[in-house]
């Protein structure tokens, strides 16, 4: 009988302990979708970490830029109580578009070219960005969760329908934001900036390799972990 019981109290706690685990939701552009699997397996037996889903169902959303996520931020914190979010916007903020939205495609041009197109212009202003963001913040903190803001990770030369350089424009705009809300921030821009994560972004291309993708999942894993503590 005793037997029984410890056997009974030992099933509980488990089952408890893994109920327990804090819930982490990534929101964020292709970049996150990437290191989304790597930080998951990471923290698999400290959290459990989510995304938003595409609405149809068949794989990951892409939060896109922010004023699209404005429009999408209650579905996408559902009824969850979330403890941590980590989230980004900004890559698809600054790309260059050719006609107006919601169904602009970006402009398939690269440097000097994309900057002479006198019907190429950014998807939001770096104004438009900010106020943005500030809403999403003021939202996110609703929720009661431990925030952190990711930097938009850089962009290289040749990339089509993007300049280099405009990442850092737009995330100084974020970072005052944040300096605002008292919101931590996970400088990704800075870490993908040093050589070893260099060498593992696609060429003329925002995006990486999966090796890439590893390792910032390391250092997002890093921010969540330290929100957690």
């Amino acid at each position: 009988m005793t037997r029984l019981i410890f056997s009974l109290l030992f099933l509980a706690v488990t089952f408890t302990s893994k109920a327990e685990k804090p819930n982490v939701l990534l929101l964020g552009d292709s970049i996150s979708i990437g290191y989304t699997p790597f930080v998951q397996k990471a923290l698999a037996d400290e959290a459990k970490v989510s995304r938003p889903m595409a609405q149809n169902g068949k794989g990951p959303e892409n939060c896109q830029y922010a004023a699209y996520g404005l429009t999408r931020l209650d579905a996408w914190l559902g009824n969850t109580k979330w403890d941590v979010i980590h989230f980004n916007f900004g890559l698809h903020d600054i790309k260059y578009i050719g006609q107006p939205l919601p169904n602009a495609a970006s402009v398939p041009q690269v440097g000097e070219a994309l900057k002479k197109n006198p019907k190429a212009h950014l998807l939001s202003t770096v104004e438009d960005y900010a106020a943005n963001l500030d809403k999403i913040v003021q939202r996110l903190q609703k929720t009661g969760a431990t925030l952190i803001f990711c930097t938009t990770t850089p962009v290289p030369d040749g990339s089509r329908g993007r300049l280099p350089g405009d990442e850092v424009t737009f995330n100084k705009a974020a970072l005052e934001v944040m300096k605002k809300h008292k919101v931590a921030i996970n400088d990704l821009h800075a870490f993908a900036s040093t050589n070893k994560v260099l060498a593992t972004q696609n060429k003329a291309n925002v995006h990486y390799s999966d090796p890439g993708s590893q390792l910032l999942a390391e250092q997002v894993v890093r921010a969540i972990k330290a929100a957690l503590q």
